[in-house]
């Protein structure tokens, strides 16, 4: 009997179908030449079912679960010109660690940002040959680029970062309304999305707030009414171009749902994110002088934690995301290490709220991957889709399971329901937890 060297088959008696919530008996054949699914049967299959494909082909996951891979569209890397905050290399092995096999990657903080067709040339060629998980792009919207944006598209971005307050760094200006409908305009009659920092600072916050060192201080610094001042502007002005998809990135403000509520419900094309921090952390129990806690729109009280949990549950908001943005604690830059722990907290979380790990899947696989344009071939399992599994068990984080650069995350030390075990893209193993981690593994992400 010959032996099928191109064929690959995973089975267990937890994996996660597209047709259910739950995960349930089920194979999955992969092409090992293409690293696409080719067949999905919905039962367990024995070693003796597929006696011609090599032993090494053939992966039982017995009780543990099989998932597809998230896709996180919210990730800054940095790279290049900010590399010693994170880069490709040290990012996307986070990502690995933590069941991501694909990052959307932020246009600012690089330099240069991601907003012309040079600009993303430059940043494709830093990350090639760096990537352990497959790496897609954002484009960005600053004042005078809008000549840009169509060109940008036609190159593969996926679509455009803008900031409605000033974005920290110089190379990236926050844009005014009229900056607004000159991008939309040339946006309008693509496929694209526009996607928004939403605040604006209306002056309300105190001149002089407190204590510098207390992150109350920092909370009232960047109150709520920034977050709905600014969806409510984004709300109109999305009336006025109708076909373009606009999206919020990492609402943290409860007090804007209603206004997002009554927008969808009027059938506007409005999509919103929150963040892992913002569902699994709260103000109320944030230690002072602690920068890694520190990120924008800040992290708010647990009463407003509740109300996005509610709003992710009834569908107002769509997906959520890492918005992995590191630092260096001198630097105190505004943004959460959490690349390789998104799937644990979200299901710790999820689980004291009898939250089903389908659901989950949904707000950081399936529906992340469609926000992207990548709904064709990430985020489940599907012949003809990308074979991007994980293999998930249990874990505890450490200082030393961080994969990421700067090694500061307020996540250090919580008890933690669930660890990847082996991260897989396109049938290949790119993170091992239990055998060395990335030991006699190699980078095989594509730049999408």
């Amino acid at each position: 009997m010959s032996v099928n060297l191109d064929t690959r088959a995973y089975t267990g008696n937890r994996v996660l179908l597209p047709s259910s919530q739950v995960p349930q008996p089920a194979t999955i054949l992969v092409s090992a030449k293409t690293g696409k699914i080719t067949r999905v049967y919905e039962e367990r299959h024995v070693r003796t079912s597929f006696p011609d494909i090599a032993d090494g082909h053939w992966v039982d996951t017995g009780d543990k679960y099989l998932l597809p891979g998230l896709v996180d569209a919210h990730v800054h890397l940095n790279e290049p010109g900010r590399t010693d905050w994170e880069g490709f290399w040290s990012g996307t092995r986070a990502a690995a660690s933590g069941g991501v096999t694909t990052v959307v990657d932020m246009p600012l903080n690089s330099i240069p940002p991601t907003t012309t067709v040079e600009h993303l040339a430059v940043k494709r060629s830093a990350a090639r040959e760096q990537c352990w998980t497959d790496v897609a792009f954002w484009g960005g919207v600053i004042p005078g680029n809008q000549d840009q944006l169509s060109n940008l598209v036609d190159a593969g971005v996926k679509g455009f970062k803008c900031f409605m307050i000033e974005s920290g760094v110089e190379e990236f200006p926050c844009v005014s309304e009229s900056d607004l409908r000159l991008a939309m305009s040339a946006l309008k009659d693509t496929s694209s999305v526009l996607l928004f920092h939403a605040e604006v600072d209306d002056h309300s916050a105190p001149a002089l707030p407190g204590d510098p060192t207390q992150y109350s201080t920092f909370l009232k610094s960047r109150p709520e009414n920034f977050e709905v001042d600014a969806i409510s502007r984004i709300i109109n002005l999305q009336k006025e171009y109708p076909a373009l998809r606009c999206h919020i990135v990492h609402l943290s403000a409860a007090h804007a749902l209603p206004i997002i509520r009554s927008a969808k419900a009027a059938g506007q094309k409005l999509t919103i994110e929150t963040c892992f921090h913002y569902l699994c952390l709260a103000s109320d129990t944030i230690p002072d002088s602690r920068p890694e806690y520190k990120c924008c729109p800040p992290i708010r009280d647990a009463v407003n934690r509740e109300a996005l949990w509610a709003a992710l549950l009834d569908g107002t908001i769509d997906y959520v995301v890492s918005d992995h943005s590191p630092g260096d604690i001198m630097g105190a830059w505004g943004g959460i290490s959490t690349l390789g722990f998104g799937l644990s907290l979200l299901w710790t979380e999820g689980r004291k709220r009898n939250i089903p790990i389908g659901t989950i899947l949904q707000w950081t696989s399936t529906k992340t991957a469609d926000h992207a344009g990548l709904g064709d071939r990430k985020g489940k399992f599907a012949a003809g889709y990308d074979a991007d599994f994980i293999i998930w068990d249990q874990t505890f984080v450490t200082k030393e399971s961080l994969q990421f650069k700067n090694k500061l995350t307020p996540y250090e030390g919580l008890a933690l329901f669930g660890r990847v075990e082996q991260t897989i893209l396109r049938g290949k193993p790119i993170y091992n937890g239990i055998q060395g981690v990335f030991e006699g593994l190699e980078p095989s992400g594509v730049l999408l």
